[in-house]
């Protein structure tokens, strides 16, 4: 089975594990340290936190904007933990519609902002980076946080910016399908020191270090944190992150030209303005086959091509949905429809890909 995306270890990372094995200290010594120096230095933010997952880096990020008793618009197309720890928050997720590349549609944020909203939580849909420009600035006018789940998109760009530098808290996840891995792992992205050292006492059980052995316990807090072996691996993990985009990028550019005009899906990778990380090639059932998606994912399967849906509504679900009855998003109801992820991923090549490239066409016309 090919998969639609995954990790790649290579020695150097096997080398670098095995040391980091035989220091005395494999929790709380200083590599995770020098990872969140290196996101820093990588991205142009001013701090970055580590975290054990995305999922604990979110639940910071809502935390420290203390969004109890609030709304928080945000999208439907996204893996659950986006609202989920918007709900662990004590806040309410409003979900907002989407475009046809699967991003949040920032034209139809403004029109969802109340006395209550707070925050805007976007996702970086498959790496591409929202218009985050346009949402930052629509935060500052309505004074609310920007909050950005870039977990698809470590080394994406927006314009000549690079994602993790420009939304008020950036998310970052390190799961094996993202861009690099650290096993399980996340991290937390900002430009402000406040936020910074509101999120180091979330996790770890709000402790402050003292002198010789002194602490003490400022806010409740969790044991969020990365260890050193996650670290070391992500350190050496970054080091190949361009080149595993660049991979990425051809196989999508080879899709993009192979699947031109075909008559059963279309492609969104083709109108990415500026850097993606490819996290994911989505095409999009043309509506004929929409009934069809089923047999058309299990003979994707039944022929060892790794597939996956990206995503269904997260307001489908059936604790959202005694939450948020007859919700209805019509676009994100025609991309969840629509959308298959196919293979595309940095231990993949061209000749690879146009195997992967053909046998989809040729099981789509058998369909």
């Amino acid at each position: 089975m090919l998969p639609y995306s995954t990790q790649l270890i290579e020695q150097d990372d096997i080398d670098a594990i095995n040391k980091a094995l035989r220091r005395t200290l494999l929790t709380q010594g200083h590599t995770v340290e020098k990872f969140e120096e290196c996101l820093c230095r990588f991205c142009d933010a001013k701090y970055a936190l580590a975290f054990n997952s995305a999922t604990s880096a979110l639940y910071a990020a809502y935390n420290i904007c203390d969004l109890k008793d609030s709304e928080v618009i945000t999208t439907p197309i996204s893996f659950v933990a986006t609202s989920n720890m918007i709900l662990q928050n004590n806040a309410t997720p409003v979900f907002c519609d989407i475009k046809d590349d699967g991003n949040i549609d920032e034209n139809k944020i403004h029109s969802l902002i109340t006395h209550k909203t707070k925050a805007i939580a976007s996702v970086d849909y498959g790496g591409k980076s929202v218009e985050a420009l346009q949402i930052k600035e629509l935060a500052k006018e309505n004074n609310l946080i920007f909050i950005s789940d870039s977990s698809h998109s470590l080394g994406s760009r927006f314009k000549n910016q690079k994602v993790g530098s420009i939304a008020d808290i950036s998310i970052f996840s390190f799961h094996p399908l993202k861009p690099i891995t650290t096993l399980e792992g996340g991290a937390l992205l900002t430009n402000s020191k406040d936020f910074y050292e509101k999120a180091k006492l979330v996790r770890s059980h709000g402790i402050i270090k003292q002198d010789l052995w002194h602490y003490d316990v400022l806010s409740n807090g969790f044991n969020f944190r990365m260890n050193e072996i996650q670290a070391v691996l992500g350190i050496t993990q970054l080091q190949k992150l361009e080149r595993f985009i660049q991979v990425r990028e051809e196989i999508a550019s080879f899709y993009d030209d192979f699947f031109k005009n075909n008559p059963y899906f279309d492609t969104t990778h083709q109108k990415n303005l500026y850097t993606s990380s490819n996290h994911l090639y989505p095409i999009l059932l043309k509506k004929e086959l929409w009934e069809k998606k089923e047999k058309i994912f299990s003979q994707f399967l039944e022929n060892q091509i790794g597939v996956q849906v990206h995503y269904k509504p997260i307001y489908h679900f059936l604790f959202y949905q005694n939450k948020f009855s007859n919700l209805f998003l019509p676009q994100a109801e025609d991309f969840y429809n629509a959308e298959i992820s196919i293979p595309c991923h940095q231990k993949m090549d061209l000749t690879l890909a146009k195997k992967v490239a053909q046998k989809i066409l040729s099981l789509l016309e058998k369909v």
